[in-house]
């Protein structure tokens, strides 16, 4: 049971709920009402989407597993409470379980290429598996690069759908002539953006809170390159420009009279923002900064179930 536990903290179980969750909310809140509207079936089919889930979390498993073990050595100084790899699970048999889900990963990704014909999706993956692979070797200790790359695969867990999606819409014009493929990849980059401003900023404040255990292994950081003043003003930028972003967006659906998506996004997103801005500020300790990368998760949360709205004025 220890074993079980352990193996469940080492690929961040909550984590791969999360994404899983975010998927299924852009599938049925935002892809199908699309669809429905116009009496079109879905590109994606339930057993397709579920397997390309599947792929998603399988790989970002592998993804926590393969960071774990090329840190093992910073983690014992930032969170040795923390350690799974070496201490509860031999880094012989992470290696094995990151190969294995990276192998189903991949697996699953070949599926739905065939289902859908979007045979693309098979080294797009394939990159994903490399870029994580390649973040936890080199990047992750490079300024700025390794935060980027996290954001970006954030994103592409929303990206991943709009794109499959659209590319079978423009190839099948007979079948889904009607479906308005714009609207959907709008609606596609605004909670993909969404995913990579909030992730880069938190990946950044993961990175003050490390700064410690980074400083001693020669990571080239931001908090360790600019110092923890100009890393708090990065992020302090982007905080105010997520924040702008979704009150331009808040004020576009209120002549629709979306009056309650308006009033969540001003409760549970906006104005943690601010308060998050607030406490930004007067960080200073590792824990300080731990709990605003806790409240950045929280926000994020807030933004993926704002999909809801969609279905709800549909």
């Amino acid at each position: 049971m220890k074993l079980l536990a352990a193996f469940f903290r080492l690929i961040r179980s909550v984590n791969l709920l999360f994404i899983a969750i975010t998927q299924w909310l852009f599938q049925y809140c935002i892809v199908w009402p699309v669809f429905h509207r116009v009496n079109s079936p879905l590109v994606l089919t339930t057993p397709v989407f579920s397997t390309l889930v599947m792929a998603s979390v399988l790989i970002a498993a592998a993804g926590y597993i393969i960071n774990d073990y090329f840190d093992l050595n910073i983690d014992l100084v930032n969170k040795p409470d923390k350690l799974v790899v070496e201490k509860i699970i031999k880094r012989r048999w992470a290696i094995v379980w990151h190969l294995v889900l990276s192998g189903l990963g991949i697996i699953c990704s070949v599926y739905v290429a065939w289902k859908t014909r979007a045979w693309w999706l098979i080294p797009a993956n394939m990159g994903c598996v490399a870029a994580l692979w390649f973040y936890s070797t080199i990047f992750k200790k490079k300024l700025l690069s390794g935060n980027v790359i996290i954001s970006l695969l954030t994103a592409w867990v929303i990206l991943v759908i709009g794109f499959i999606t659209h590319y079978v819409v423009i190839k099948r014009p007979d079948l889904y002539a009607p479906v308005e493929a714009s609207k959907l990849m709008r609606r596609t980059f605004l909670y993909a953006g969404f995913a990579f401003i909030i992730s880069l900023i938190r990946e950044v404040v993961k990175d003050m809170e490390d700064i410690t255990g980074d400083a001693r292994y020669g990571c080239r950081t931001m908090p360790i390159v600019w110092g923890i003043n100009a890393a708090k003003f990065f992020t302090a930028t982007w905080l105010v420009v997520l924040t702008a972003a979704v009150v331009i967006m808040l004020a576009y659906v209120l002549p629709f009279k979306w009056w309650w998506a308006a009033a969540y996004g001003f409760l549970f997103i906006i104005i943690p923002l601010l308060a998050l801005l607030r406490k930004l500020v007067k960080a200073i300790t590792p824990a300080d900064f731990h709990k605003i990368s806790t409240w950045l998760k929280l926000i994020m949360l807030s933004g993926i179930l704002s999909m809801v709205f969609f279905k709800i004025y549909s």
